[in-house]
């Protein structure tokens, strides 16, 4: 699949062109072994609103960024390791077409191509690359995935309390763990979350409760049985995964996103227009 175009000319200069899109910005790509597989314009349902990315598959990682000139300048690159990754196909619906969601223990979002014949082909070429890259590191399928956050315009309502409604004054916030949108008076609690960040990070009240109690009943066994965190923590397994804390949308959000030559709205694809290409 990939070992012809490995150390070729046409490939470093593939991989040479989308560091040059990124600029400084970007972080180097180029690696011993590393090939391009592919790249295209994906739909990428954010925060706020849905907003084509870029995005650019190789054997190891998968890449993707906004859209600032096409072809020509690219930013807030974000890379994910193949290894991490895990799709999930989502249904058809009259006003969600050809969408899929990508999930990793950190981050999960949803995308769409422009058919469906464009969504069939990443989907097998992410899917085999994940194959290959699982089967050279030796390590098992990722089984634990951040839950995505739910758009804001999916309610006007807190989802916990139910009563609170959102206005320009009243903002919309995200639990960082199951992904819902909260008010401020139910996600007042901070809770750390390892596999997200460092630093405490705000949950719903629900969450917090659940966290909380999971961690005295660990406290409580390590009591017992005098087992070590790091043994607690992999004993956790998936209940600690946090919600896909979706910063880069925030921070999309608050610059424009980059997409100011492209339609605000989501149907952007010209009919009878390939938007995605994989090299072989």
């Amino acid at each position: 699949m990939v070992e012809h175009l490995a150390n070729t000319e046409i490939n470093s200069q593939r991989i040479a062109a989308v560091e040059s899109c990124f600029g400084a910005s970007g972080q180097p790509l180029a690696l011993p072994g590393r090939v391009l597989l592919g790249e295209g314009v994906l739909t990428k349902e954010c925060r706020k609103k849905a907003k084509p990315r870029i995005f650019f598959l190789f054997n190891d990682i998968l890449v993707y960024g906004s859209i600032v000139l096409s072809k020509r300048k690219y930013r807030s690159q974000h890379i994910i390791p193949l290894e991490e990754v895990t799709l999930e196909p989502l249904p058809e619906t009259l006003e969600a077409k050809n969408r899929w969601m990508i999930k990793t223990t950190k981050k999960s979002f949803v995308v769409s191509a422009a058919s469906m014949t464009e969504r069939q082909e990443w989907i097998s070429h992410i899917e085999e690359c994940v194959r290959r890259q699982l089967l050279a590191t030796g390590r098992q399928p990722t089984t634990e995935h951040a839950a995505p956050w739910i758009p804001d315009k999916a309610t006007d309502i807190c989802m916990r309390c139910t009563q609170t409604r959102f206005s320009a004054l009243t903002r919309r916030h995200h639990c960082r763990k199951c992904g819902f949108v909260v008010c401020g008076e139910c996600s007042r609690e901070r809770f750390l979350l390892p596999r997200l960040s460092s630093k405490p990070q705000r949950v719903c009240s629900l969450c917090h409760r659940m966290l909380a109690a999971q961690k005295l009943e660990e406290e409580e066994d390590q009591e017992l049985h005098g087992r070590s965190p790091a043994q607690l923590a992999h004993l956790a397994g998936p209940s600690l995964t946090a919600s896909s804390g979706d910063d880069d949308d925030s921070e999309e959000d608050r610059e424009g996103g980059g997409d100011s030559d492209w339609p605000s709205s989501v149907g952007f694809y010209a009919s009878g227009v390939s938007w995605s290409s994989f090299h072989s």
